[in-house]
């Protein structure tokens, strides 16, 4: 089954320390290693995005930069595991690279399963 984590702050406080990109990088090699990462990657800010909205049959494409948003998404992973608590356990992984390496920042992971 495919799982994505979905990587989300409501504060951008600058990018994020070298150490933490290496750190997750070899977490990505261990996962690719251990044959369960499909593909992950980090996203660019609101300033490089664009929204296509529909409504009322309409459809308007907006270019970034935006407003203030309440949440940002900044960066996936998409995995191939037997379950949920498979996910989770390759989530806190990450999770645990940002207490370690980036103590200041806040913000969640959701974790789908991809149907």
């Amino acid at each position: 089954m495919k799982f994505m984590t979905l990587v989300k702050t409501t504060r951008e406080i600058g990018p994020p320390p070298v150490a933490l990109m290496m750190a997750i990088g070899q977490l990505g090699q261990d996962a690719a290693a251990a044959g369960v990462l499909v593909t992950q990657g980090g996203l660019m800010g609101k300033e490089q995005s664009a929204f296509v909205s529909i409504r009322r049959t309409a459809i308007t494409v907006i270019d970034g930069p935006f407003a203030e948003t309440k949440e940002l998404i900044g960066g996936y992973a998409i995995y191939e595991l037997p379950d949920m608590a498979a996910a989770l356990e390759w989530t806190e992984r990450f999770a645990r690279l940002h207490v370690e390496h980036w103590p200041e920042w806040e913000g969640e992971i959701e974790v789908r399963p991809i149907m």
